[in-house]
């Protein structure tokens, strides 16, 4: 995954007007505006839920799947490319980021997306917003990445071995979010062992050192040492 003045209030009639998209554009300069590909408004139209106001991770297969169901609607080299947009948004992304699974063309959650893709994902989501932003993005991106590590529920070797990426700043982001996974790892079987020497209920125990009980009892169920 960041000046002051007196702020002078606007008239109300004048907050509720739209922005003018021409009023700062120079003489002369032609408006910009986003053409999306007839196919996707296509599959828009058909496909709501996959590709609406939320796009979800579609299903391996999916372009197959949707040239049986509509043969008379797309063009196989039409569709391909259309779906080829789709895939490579920054909407589309941050849903395959987010580890949601794969769907079929129902909106019927099928299949996990692969951890090599969450991890691909995330990784080019957060190459875009840095691009653009003057914020330090990558405390953000270590949380994802450590969360994506986590429910993949791979060693590091395993994940490493399917990540296999060779870009600097991808290798420094997943060696620091292990780290941190196994300083977090660290803490929570030192408690375990504190918890099982004391003799103490969760309620107790949590009391005697100034945590949550949920805290407690999370770390323990983690640990498989609830009691």
């Amino acid at each position: 995954m960041t000046e002051t003045t007196t702020p002078v209030s606007a008239p109300a009639s004048a907050a509720k007007r739209p922005r003018n998209p021409q009023r700062n554009r120079p003489q002369g300069q032609p408006q910009r505006t986003r053409e999306v590909h007839p196919v996707l408004e296509k599959l828009f139209e058909l496909y709501p839920k996959l590709f609406g106001a939320h796009f979800l991770p579609l299903k391996l297969g999916a372009f197959q799947d949707l040239l049986a169901a509509h043969p008379e609607a797309f063009k196989k080299d039409e569709l391909k490319v259309a779906l080829g947009l789709h895939a490579r948004s920054t909407r589309y992304l941050e849903s395959v980021a987010a580890g949601h699974p794969r769907h079929n063309l129902q909106g019927e959650p099928v299949e996990p997306v692969a951890p090599e893709h969450v991890h691909h994902a995330i990784m080019e989501v957060f190459r875009r917003r840095q691009a653009r932003s003057k914020e330090d993005l990558r405390p953000y991106v270590r949380v994802r990445l450590m969360e994506a590590i986590e429910a993949s529920g791979l060693s590091r070797e395993d994940y490493a071995e399917r990540i296999r990426t060779q870009d600097e700043v991808a290798t420094t982001l997943l060696d620091e979010a292990f780290a941190e996974l196994a300083a977090k790892a660290a803490k929570r079987e030192a408690l375990v062992r504190a918890f099982k020497a004391s003799g103490k209920t969760v309620e107790q125990f949590a009391e005697m050192y100034g945590m949550a009980p949920a805290d407690v009892a999370s770390a323990l169920e983690r640990a498989g040492q609830t009691r």
